[in-house]
């Protein structure tokens, strides 16, 4: 028997998955919540294998609680069922601990494959969440570092690598000195460089400045 914890802020919600988990017998709900709070709560007093819950919901979203449920609980499963397409949040949510997410449109007799999966102590991963995956990894492996920077900031970086100063940089950009900082601090982490004769060497050897 799979025991089941529920979190969604509608009870409408809770009520259609707890129906439709009922005419399956290896399934049960020994729960509900309708927010991070409350599924904080239910994690700690309900033994269970897997929680089914949402990520947006009012105070604590499923995005805040996620890692404390972690820590709480680590041997519990967590699927997120979100409204919020795959590719905005699955990648975060599974790099944060989640066990899988599926998108609220998907075909229920899924939920139930994806606890049965999750239960066995696997990752449920849908195949658009496999492609993510892919493309990401691609994405990284032939990303040069300055190809991984926003427009922004590799606007700031060609400037920096030319030897202007943060004060040059805010005027051209009409930025404050403080916003310039951000983003040199930021690309830099991105790069994995140290200083400015870093980003300049950067710059002439991969030809991005004369």
């Amino acid at each position: 028997m799979i025991k089941i914890g529920i979190v969604d802020d509608h009870a409408i919600v809770r009520s259609g998955l707890k129906q439709f988990f009922a005419d399956h017998v290896d399934l049960r709900v020994v729960g509900e919540a309708a927010n991070g709070r409350e599924a904080i709560d239910l994690v700690r007093n309900a033994e269970m294998d897997v929680l089914l819950m949402d990520l947006s919901m009012p105070g604590q979203s499923g995005l805040d609680v996620l890692a404390m449920i972690r820590a709480k609980a680590p041997d519990v499963g967590i699927l997120i069922l979100s409204g919020y397409p795959e590719e905005h949040y699955a990648m975060n949510m599974i790099r944060q601990g989640a066990s899988g997410y599926l998108n609220k449109e998907c075909d229920p007799m899924e939920i139930v494959n994806a606890i049965r999966t999750i239960a066995l102590g696997r990752r449920y991963i849908t195949p658009s969440v496999a492609d993510l995956l892919a493309q990401q990894l691609n994405r990284k492996e032939d990303a040069l570092p300055h190809e991984l920077l926003s427009e922004r900031e590799f606007q700031v970086f060609l400037k920096l690598a030319k030897g202007e100063t943060a004060g040059d940089i805010a005027k051209a950009l009409s930025l404050s000195v403080k916003t310039v900082s951000t983003y040199r601090t930021r690309l830099m982490e991105k790069m994995n460089l140290a200083s400015n004769s870093d980003l300049t060497y950067y710059a002439l050897k991969n030809k991005l400045i004369d």
